[in-house]
């Protein structure tokens, strides 16, 4: 079905204040759905989960089908684009993933940057059957990993660490870091641009691991190349929104959402309304932030804090969502309580 009119979450990303704001959740595909499960027990692992375009069609629509979800986020991972740039990357269960370490930017650059997103067509496959298959209602996001936190993955060669060694070259490498991290800005950008020519409405950048730098270093190495990515992306000709989630950025985040040039930014679960109504300009969409903690133990307390942000953020763009992503042990009757209360008070 092709969409002949424009989805909510993509008027309220272009500036508009919505009486029931759209809805959808990260991580909205994955292991709290027995769906999600039974399907992924048919892939022969992760990788192949994400390069097998009928499984991770499924995977992305499966959400929407179950919960009415206002957008559909791409099924894929934040560290396919180092696999696609020639380093190898596991996900070992019970570990999490493992990427090839690298001592130096030149392990970065040898796939070169377009030949590197090339790598990733059945990604674009994925996202022209879901398009194909969402209504004109339902938007569709694409998304990538920002620099800072692929570059991490890259030099940690694992995400279960204490940041210590990226923080380290942050410090006492930084040119070195920055090589690093342009290569990854360019081959993000391309395959964010391909992303968008298969149909995705919008795009969404994550910094997972943007908590706890110190100011000067969050400037180089969270702003600094998000602005860079975001440039780069608009002088290819992207033109769709794009949001960006620095999460854990805290009193940094005014400063991320004014000099990043992205359209609108993801709260994280520490966010707190009344700083961001005040020092995030008002007519910039945000897009948050239940705990999703909260979201796995329910009852009225839940029900208070979903009525509290949809009122908090009530006469701006607001996108409800959660502050990270749906966990494992999430109860599905808790997301169906969530939207409910949204969409019907």
């Amino acid at each position: 079905m092709g969409q002949a009119s424009t989805p909510k979450l993509i008027s309220v990303l272009g500036g508009e204040a919505a009486k029931v704001p759209p809805v959808w959740m990260m991580r909205q595909a994955g292991r709290h759905l027995p769906e999600y499960l039974e399907l992924r027990s048919r892939a022969k692992d992760f990788l192949d989960f994400c390069y097998t375009p009928s499984m991770a069609t499924e995977a992305t629509l499966q959400p929407v089908r179950r919960y009415g979800m206002d957008a559909a986020i791409l099924f894929a991972d934040i560290l396919l684009i180092l696999d696609a740039m020639g380093l190898g990357v596991e996900f070992e269960k019970g570990v999490g993933p493992l990427v090839q370490q690298i001592d130096s930017a030149a392990d970065l650059g040898k796939v070169p940057a377009k030949k590197a997103a090339d790598r990733l067509a059945p990604v674009y496959e994925t996202v022209s059957r879901v398009k194909a298959e969402l209504s004109a209602e339902t938007a569709l996001i694409g998304f990538a990993g920002s620099p800072w936190t692929v570059s991490l993955y890259a030099i940690e060669g694992r995400g279960k660490t204490d940041k210590s060694l990226a923080w380290r070259w942050a410090h006492g490498r930084p040119d070195e870091l920055a090589a690093v991290m342009d290569h990854v800005i360019e081959a993000t950008a391309h395959y964010l641009l391909k992303q968008v020519e298969a149909g995705a409405d919008a795009l969404m950048l994550f910094d997972s691991w943007a908590e706890g730098l110190p100011d000067n270093i969050f400037r180089e190495v969270i702003i600094a190349p998000t602005k860079k990515l975001v440039t780069l992306l608009r002088g290819m000709g992207v033109t769709v929104p794009i949001i960006g989630f620095p999460r854990g950025a805290a009193a940094m985040l005014p400063e991320y959402a004014r000099e990043t040039g992205v359209t609108a930014i993801g709260l994280d679960t520490a966010a707190v309304p009344s700083f961001v109504n005040a020092e995030i300009v008002a007519g910039m969409p945000v897009q948050g932030h239940l705990d999703p903690l909260l979201l796995i133990e329910g009852g009225a307390r839940m029900d208070a804090r979903v009525r509290e942000l949809v009122a908090a953020y009530a006469g701006r763009p607001h996108i409800f969502n959660l502050g990270h992503g749906i966990r494992p042990e999430t109860p599905i009757g808790n997301v169906e309580r969530v939207l409910k209360i949204i969409r019907e008070g």
